[in-house]
């Protein structure tokens, strides 16, 4: 099929065709880098009284201290009135909070202002998602993230991302992908395809565009099976925790060369050097330039994931949000060392990529896709499946009827 362009390409919304929009919190304390801190912060809102409480909630059209909302689902959060509230705080979880950062979130339903419980209901083991990027015209980076933990599916750019769950029902059941896609590549391609590897092809060859990002298909078996082992490859430095703690090139770590001060204000490179200044006194090397320099949506990665920790201690004083850390947690040292090495190896992937759309010389277009009835999508399927097997706590501790 010479001569077809990327432009021509499948879109993720139609190869993936359920997503959800982003979650909005209208309220930033119930969120942070430090899960100590969300505790710290549910304490100070049930020390003070009703009058107090109001102003450190921050109540919006959706939540006041007098919403009644069911649970999230898959948590304990309580369903009573948040006005007389006096339990201890659920358990911290989780969360995707933009691009290569995980943060901590309380998963109460009554503190977020619309928090996606579908997606919510088919969080937990084997569950990966995909958030899409925001699309920012000449900027570098992914297009397409994936990230075990539930996102909030926040963009670096301001923009939302749509989050597509990889499976339709929880335990990896049911793969969000086009009815009769999968069947067709396998039959196209001669091998095997499941939702991971079309996800791992997905993250390989995926580019943003003003419409959404488009993911070119190949008829080629060889080239598809050097996509899946590169987009796995990303997929493994994206989910990073879960595995053996990964290398720079050549087997080299970032290390802690001069102790970091308690409360961090700046970051700054020297590139000559390869060290990532932090705050005045504190020293990491070797840091690489590509490290440094990773960017998704057009803002460095590396700046960004600094700032939402650095920011807590510039928070306005007397909000729930300025309670933080006394000091910077050695927690945060280990994840920001982990992050380097991530950058810089995704990075050494990208070169790669490239070369990879590149030779993807003979697409399947949409047109192929609905000539072999793929395309267009039921609408059943970009709707979430009816998942309701057990019963979820609703307002005040009622129950619905299913």
């Amino acid at each position: 099929m010479p001569g077809v362009t990327h432009d021509e390409a499948p879109l993720l919304a139609d190869l993936m065709p359920w997503s959800v929009a982003p979650l909005r919190p209208g309220r930033g304390w119930p969120m942070g880098p430090d899960a100590a801190s969300l505790k710290a912060r549910w304490a100070a809102f049930l020390r003070a009284d009703e009058t107090a409480r109001e102003t450190l909630f921050r109540p919006t059209r959706s939540r006041t201290l007098h919403t009644a909302v069911a649970q999230l689902p898959g948590h304990q959060g309580g369903t009573g009135r948040l006005a007389r509230e006096s339990g201890p705080c659920p358990e911290p979880v989780r969360i995707g909070h933009g691009p290569f950062d995980v943060q901590w979130l309380i998963p109460d339903h009554r503190l977020i202002d619309v928090a996606r419980p579908e997606l919510w209901r088919v969080a937990g083991e084997g569950q990966l998602f995909v958030v899409e990027q925001g699309y920012v015209p000449g900027a570098e980076g992914p297009a397409v993230l994936a990230s075990a933990a539930l996102p909030d599916g926040r963009s670096p750019a301001g923009r939302p991302g749509r989050v597509r769950p990889l499976f339709r029902r929880p335990g990896g059941l049911e793969p969000n992908v086009a009815p009769g896609l999968l069947r067709y590549l396998a039959g196209l391609l001669g091998q095997d395809v499941t939702a991971r590897t079309l996800l791992s092809w997905v993250l390989a060859v995926g580019s943003g565009s003003a419409a959404g990002c488009r993911v070119p298909l190949t008829a080629d078996g060889g080239l598809w099976a050097r996509g899946v082992e590169l987009g796995e490859r990303l997929l493994r430095l994206q989910l990073r925790g879960e595995g053996e703690r990964p290398k720079l090139p050549g087997g080299r770590r970032p290390y802690v060369r001069a102790p970091l001060p308690a409360r961090p204000r700046s970051l700054a490179y020297d590139a000559a050097e390869q060290l990532l200044r932090v705050g005045e006194e504190g020293v990491i090397s070797p840091v690489p330039k590509e490290a440094w320099e990773f960017e998704v949506s057009g803002v460095r990665v590396l700046e960004r994931w600094f700032g939402q920790r650095a920011g807590i201690a510039e928070a306005q004083p007397g909000t729930l949000e300025a309670i933080g850390p006394g000091a910077w947690p050695q927690a945060w040292t280990s994840e920001l060392l982990e992050l380097i090495t991530v950058l810089a190896l995704a990075a050494e992937v990208a070169p790669r990529q490239r070369e990879l759309r590149d030779a993807v010389d003979e697409t399947v277009t949409g047109g192929d896709l609905r000539r072999a009835g793929v395309l267009p999508v039921p609408d059943g399927a970009r709707r979430p499946a009816s998942v309701l097997d057990h019963h979820e706590e609703g307002p005040e501790g009622q129950f619905a009827l299913l």
